[in-house]
């Protein structure tokens, strides 16, 4: 199986001024590995073989629903080879490797966002789409050993980051698996931001609002103190009007409402500032930053200051 599955790699290089310098490369979906969809690794040029590298992990977001996989496959590549997107402007400003996973989002199962790993996309079961977040894990352990048999050298914990929906995905991935996380970076998240507990005025909280059944939907308990030393930069801008929480391809009536009542209707400041205050109440080691004049958009300073981010975690 493994013969077979580096016989499936595809190799792209890119020099042009349209995307970064470096290779990138494209790995088949390897269930046999514990991951159902491809993904796609971009060592930038002049990547170091003598330092310890970070991975950095961009979760793919289309923007769209579509039953063409090639579709997904497409903008994935696009995430992974262009610094217009923040994973590979990271990639290639800080010299580390960047890996984008190609998950679907169908229309004929509109319900299921995958892209913010929502509740219907973890509570998938005996199909391809099962414990995604797990599957992620997966592709970040394969990329890592291709990367150490090339003559790299790898953290085992991962930078991660995310704007819109792969933002709220990359929130909640950090709270799911905080021990594999060294720092995150999400923005453009509706205002809202997974909350580090079991229940706020005394309504109990389910994912992907609070953790209050995480042992139910995972098997394992929330793990509090790791999610809380994690290093994270969670940001917004001042303008934003991209707010999912009305639309029912990623919250149900019942978490809609919760949300609304216990965060706030607005999503701008009202939700954001509440979700700010839980992080801080609750200790979370977390900047946030609310850019003024600003939209659902990643400008170049919110990108300079993501970079400056990481660069001193790293």
């Amino acid at each position: 199986m493994k013969i077979l599955f580096y016989l499936s790699v595809v190799f792209l290089f890119y020099s042009c001024s349209s995307g970064s310098k470096g290779k990138l490369t494209f790995y088949e979906a390897n269930p046999g590995a514990g991951f159902n969809f491809p993904f796609y690794l971009f060592i930038p040029e002049g990547a170091s073989t003598e330092d310890v590298l970070t991975l950095i992990v961009e979760p793919n977001n289309s923007g769209f629903v579509d039953d063409d996989f090639q579709k997904h496959r497409e903008k994935a590549e696009r995430i992974a080879r262009l610094d217009f997107y923040m994973g590979n402007y990271l990639s290639t400003n800080l010299g580390q490797p960047l890996m984008v996973p190609v998950f679907p989002r169908s229309r004929s199962q509109w319900e299921i966002y995958t892209h913010s790993l929502d509740r219907d996309a973890m509570l998938q079961k005996g199909n391809s789409l099962e414990r995604i977040d797990k599957q992620l894990i997966q592709m970040i352990d394969e990329a890592k050993s291709e990367l150490e048999t090339l003559g790299y050298i790898v953290e085992e914990r991962v930078f991660i980051t995310g704007f819109s929906a792969s933002g709220t995905f990359a929130n909640r991935f950090t709270a799911l698996h905080p021990e594999k996380v060294k720092a995150v970076a999400a923005g453009g998240i509706n205002g809202l931001l997974i909350m580090p507990m079991d229940s706020l005025e005394s309504r109990p909280l389910n994912y992907p609002i609070g953790v209050n059944d995480f042992n139910m939907l995972t098997g394992e308990d929330f793990k509090t103190r790791e999610f809380i030393n994690t290093p994270q930069f969670l940001f917004m801008g001042e303008r934003d009007e991209n707010d999912a929480i009305p639309f029912e391809d990623g919250y149900s009536k019942e978490e809609r409402e919760l949300i609304f009542e216990l965060l706030g209707e607005q999503m701008m400041p009202n939700r954001w500032q509440a979700c700010i205050k839980a992080y801080q109440s609750n200790g979370v080691n977390a900047i946030f930053k609310t850019y003024k004049e600003t939209g659902h958009e990643q400008t170049s300073e919110i990108k300079g200051d993501v970079l400056k981010f990481f660069s001193m975690i790293n």
